[in-house]
């Protein structure tokens, strides 16, 4: 796989996932608001790459500073990670990796502006290598899950694209694959932003795995019918009680997975599980700009006028959950048990 995002001197390098699969290309972020507005236009997208690219933004930060010390440094970066946090507000990993750079730079600020820059590049570099560690572990234990000759349904795009690399839900299917199994994969196109269409197919086809695309509206039929085995969908937050955000559309999945008696499996990591929500409720739900509903790749689909909902994420009940796959292993419920740290 091309790396999702790469670290290059003093700038960082994103694959631009707005154009693929048409176009490879790759978006150069020499400042932090740069690589905040990569964020927010989706340039690069998924839970886990969007905390990797922030941590990157802080270092950006970092380095357009020159000489500042005491308040004017500390009111210099309190701006770059007050940008940063506003560019996503549904995924927990974009908080966790922003908490992780303000704690490295609460630690160093005495220590001058050359090792403060130091030590959060240190830290980003740690957050993306620790993340493509994560996701190897997912597929490991995820993977046990699957069983050979199945045909796994997904949803958006929690693969290699959407992390440091191998994925999360994605990951659970490379795994599974390696260890000799035979899997088939159904991906949903996923409305309005299409990143099952676009993306999870484009990386399943460069790995060789088999990819069958379905739009959205065919999931339930493809169930009833018994052509699906297992839903496998990764999360940008989890509460609590193992209430899961993911995008937009996971929560009919899950609906459908229980009506038939399929089992709905969760990847991702520990760092998505935010202690601070009970449970679904307290979860926020992004709402963009609606011509990504009125328009497929720039083009108007319907009337310029109309009025459009387009909230980018829906929770799913935790009672929806068969389990959650982490980094530590398979959990279960009560999720508020086996989500514990």
């Amino acid at each position: 796989m091309l790396p999702t995002i790469a670290w290059r001197g003093r700038y960082v390098i994103m694959i631009d996932q707005r154009k693929l699969p048409g176009q490879e290309v790759y978006v150069r972020c020499r400042t932090y608001i740069q690589a905040a507005q990569a964020i927010e236009k989706m340039v690069i997208r998924g839970a886990p790459a969007i905390g990797i690219a922030a941590a990157y933004g802080v270092v950006l930060g970092a380095m357009s500073l020159r000489g500042e010390t005491g308040r004017s440094m500390a009111r210099d970066f309190e701006k770059v990670f007050r940008r940063l946090e506003r560019t996503r507000p549904t995924a927990r990993s974009l908080f966790w990796a922003l908490e992780r750079m303000r704690a490295v730079y609460e630690r160093t600020r005495e220590a001058g502006l050359r090792a403060i820059r130091a030590a959060l590049l240190e830290e980003a570099r740690t957050i993306e290598r620790e993340d493509a560690e994560t996701n190897r572990s997912i597929g490991r234990h995820g993977q046990a899950l699957l069983r050979d000759g199945w045909t796994v349904l997904t949803h958006c795009n929690a693969g290699a694209l959407a992390t440091a690399e191998y994925g999360t839900a994605l990951g659970i299917v490379r795994a599974a694959v390696a260890e000799g199994k035979s899997i088939r994969v159904l991906a949903d196109e996923t409305r309005p932003f299409l990143q099952g269409a676009r993306l999870t197919v484009w990386e399943l086809d460069r790995d060789d795995i088999p990819a069958v695309l379905i739009t959205d509206g065919m999931a339930g039929w493809m169930m009833r019918r018994g052509e699906v085995d297992a839903v496998v969908v990764g999360a940008d937050r989890i509460a609590r009680n193992g209430d899961t955000a993911n995008k937009i559309g996971t929560y009919s999945l899950a609906v459908l997975a229980k009506e038939n008696g399929i089992p709905f499996y969760v990847a991702a990591p520990v760092s998505t599980v935010d202690p601070a929500v009970a449970d679904g409720g307290g979860i926020p739900i992004e709402e963009r700009g609606p011509e990504e509903v009125r328009e497929i790749g720039g083009r108007l689909v319907t009337l310029p006028y109309v009025e459009v909902r387009n909230p980018a994420f829906d929770v799913t009940p935790a009672a929806l959950i068969t389990a959650i796959v982490t980094e530590r292993g398979v959990c279960r419920p009560p999720y508020e048990k086996s989500l514990r740290p």
